[in-house]
């Protein structure tokens, strides 16, 4: 037996390949015509190991998304084109809402659609809208909009309603409603309510799917809105649900005596339901607890808006409801905060509510930052919220829709085209489209076989 320590011509083996746990050994000269078989085994037995573990780490689901969630936006949007099983895990709405927590949402400005309140509430003998006037008009600013202009789609969908995580609530009211994904252009008619509200108010809203289902779980509200001089402290609502796909008629209880605001849409923030009401009034709603009761609050005051003629509820950027109006002078925003009692039973829902001035601005301040805009010949109208933003808001000078920084007091005209001249702005509700920007999966279910690594074929 031959001691390569001790064996004259033998060299002994280097620190460094000690260090890192491989030995290799010097041949005398001669000797190296089988190099490659004395290399040490270890060396490749853990690389196999370790590529064994990536692979099986690789085929849990729990772990694979584990690993996705810390990887950026780009990075994650390539791996869908690893396999059928990479794509339908990414697009899974699990997933995106998962994913949409901890990096925030990204979306884009799709259009506005037009709400025309002279059809809305039409009666029998009221004026008819013509045919050369689309029932769903769309002010489209990028391209994909005026694909979906072009296409068609938009005349079997009836009015616009609202709109929730993408999903467009259209139809007529009171009968017949449309839920539109303008990802999958997926349409799908709800059922026929069940009962019949001259004038109402609805609600809009998604919610994360159960375990195990990867659709997104949707839910509409209707509310029967009492115009009665002798106000009422019961409201019926009637709650869609696209689990059950019924639905499901209910009461409410108010303490105070108080109606809604008919041809309204409630904002919903975290899955509390918020409508205007009668005589400068916010109905709040949270269909999460047990109890069917409805909280009544006053609108705040403002000091340069006391003749406020528009109004607009939103998501500011800390997650609560903002609450803005617009007047001849300017506009003013505030901010909802909800206290507990402290002198009520811990298991008593009651809370205290404060409104908190936000932002304040004067148009005339807003005309010598902008001179060239416009707005010493037009007044402004407040339209919309930009949605978990306290900073700015959309606002339309004649035909021209700005995004108005309230802080800064600058403007930037939004370009968008639909012929504005057909629009008869003073009778009709503007609202911003936001389009989550998400990979689609055309799987419907998960794919059969389950390995990291399968091609699309």
């Amino acid at each position: 037996m031959v001691n390569a320590k001790n064996s004259p011509g033998w060299g002994s083996a280097s620190a460094s390949n000690r260090s890192s746990g491989t030995t290799m050994i010097n041949l005398p000269t001669g000797h190296t015509e089988n190099l490659h078989s004395l290399e040490c085994f270890p060396k490749l037995k853990g690389r196999k190991m370790m590529k064994d573990s990536i692979h099986s780490a690789l085929a849990s689901d729990d772990i694979l998304l584990e690993i996705l969630l810390r990887l950026p936006e780009k990075s994650v949007f390539k791996f869908i084109l690893v396999s059928k099983r990479w794509l339908y895990l990414i697009c899974n709405f699990s997933f995106r809402r998962c994913y949409e927590k901890q990096w925030g949402a990204h979306s884009r400005l799709f259009g506005f659609f037009v709400c025309n309140f002279l059809y809305i509430d039409r009666p029998q003998d009221g004026v008819r809208r013509p045919r050369y006037e689309p029932a769903l008009p769309l002010l489209s600013t990028c391209k994909e909009s005026d694909d979906l202009m072009s296409s068609g789609i938009l005349r079997k969908l009836g009015y616009f309603i609202d709109y929730s995580d993408g999903l467009l609530l259209c139809g007529r009211h009171p009968k017949h409603y449309y839920v539109w994904d303008s990802v999958t252009k997926y349409r799908r008619q709800l059922p026929q309510p069940q009962k019949h509200y001259k004038y109402l108010c609805t609600a809009f809203m998604t919610e994360d799917p159960s375990e195990g289902r990867g659709d997104i779980v949707y839910r509409v509200v209707r509310a029967n809105c009492e115009c009665r001089v002798d106000v009422i402290n019961t409201i019926s609502i009637e709650t869609f649900s696209s689990l059950t796909w019924t639905w499901k008629p209910s009461t409410l209880v108010c303490s105070s005596e108080f109606a809604l605001s008919p041809w309204t849409v409630g904002t919903v923030i975290k899955g509390v339901i918020h409508w205007f009401g009668t005589y400068r009034s916010l109905a709040i709603y949270d269909p999460g607890f047990g109890e069917r009761r409805i909280t009544s609050i006053k609108l705040p005051v403002g000091q340069l808006t006391h003749d406020y003629e528009d109004s607009i509820l939103g998501e500011s950027s800390d997650r609560l409801l903002q609450y803005g109006q617009s007047g001849k002078h300017g506009l003013e925003t505030w901010v909802l905060y909800k206290e507990h009692d402290n002198s009520l039973s811990p298991f008593d829902t009651r809370c205290e509510y404060r409104w908190k001035l936000r932002c304040k601005l004067s148009y005339k301040e807003l005309w010598k930052q902008n001179p060239n805009s416009g707005i010493r010949s037009k007044e402004p109208q407040i339209l919309s919220f930009i949605r978990r933003n306290s900073d700015s808001v959309f606002i339309r000078l004649g035909s021209n829709i700005y995004q108005c920084n309230i802080r800064s007091k600058t403007l930037e005209v939004i370009p968008y085209h639909c012929d504005a001249l057909s629009i008869p702005w003073d009778f009709c509700k503007v609202v911003p489209y936001f389009q989550k920007i998400w990979p689609h999966s055309p799987l419907q279910n998960p794919p059969d076989i389950f390995n990291p690594y399968a091609s699309f074929s």
